[in-house]
């Protein structure tokens, strides 16, 4: 299957941008996730990595610039985060408010196991798409970290956080949202490293 094409002939932004996320505490991991090696290569690198072979644009947000200076790829931008420390929900809704696109792929940094082969898969269901976010769903959870966000979900996004709404999982079950059915090689893809026991994959 093809990936969609990057613009829509008549839209002049980007149909795909890719927004990587780097500004976790990593309180669990006890160093920076992002900086932690998998195969010799950071965590965060390898998803920058796989989210350009997907999308064009891909912007990382983080705090922290200068310290993942040296990681990201040349070929990604860099956003300076303006309100750390408030979570996933609140990197999105930057996302939206800084970049021009009509979908962001929105990935966490710590999915080693991220494979290009699959989100590609995953964004041909965008094109034809009538919902406002594509995101995998397993076990009566979604799995946000590694979905697609249309931009007109970014006013309702804001909505529910100036209400109070604090979790991806509820902000998800009152949007238009269609579910990605995952098979035994995408639920392996999105496992992901929270604490030094998880750096060995779980068996397969």
């Amino acid at each position: 299957m093809s990936q969609p094409a990057a613009t829509h002939p008549s839209d002049p932004t980007p149909f795909v941008t890719g927004l990587v996320l780097a500004g976790g505490q990593s309180k669990r991991m006890g160093a920076d996730k992002a900086l932690v090696c998998w195969h010799g290569i950071p965590l965060l690198k390898r998803v920058c990595h796989v989210a350009l072979q997907c999308c064009d644009p891909v912007y990382v947000l983080t705090p922290w610039p200068e310290r993942y200076q040296e990681v990201i790829p040349h070929a990604c931008c860099i956003l300076k985060e303006s309100n750390p420390g408030k979570g996933p929900l609140f990197a999105l809704l930057e996302g939206f408010s800084r970049l021009q696109t009509t979908w962001i792929l929105l990935l966490a940094c710590d999915l080693p196991l991220l494979q290009a082969d699959i989100l590609k898969i995953w964004s041909t269901l965008l094109k034809n798409s009538q919902t406002l976010a594509v995101v995998p769903y397993q076990e009566n959870q979604w799995e946000p970290l590694c979905g697609f966000y249309h931009h007109h979900s970014g006013p309702f996004l804001q909505s529910f956080l100036e209400h109070g709404g604090q979790s991806f999982q509820h902000w998800l079950s009152t949007l238009p949202t269609q579910k990605i059915a995952l098979d035994a090689p995408a639920q392996a893809m999105l496992w992901n490293c929270n604490s030094p026991n998880d750096l060995i994959p779980p068996e397969v």
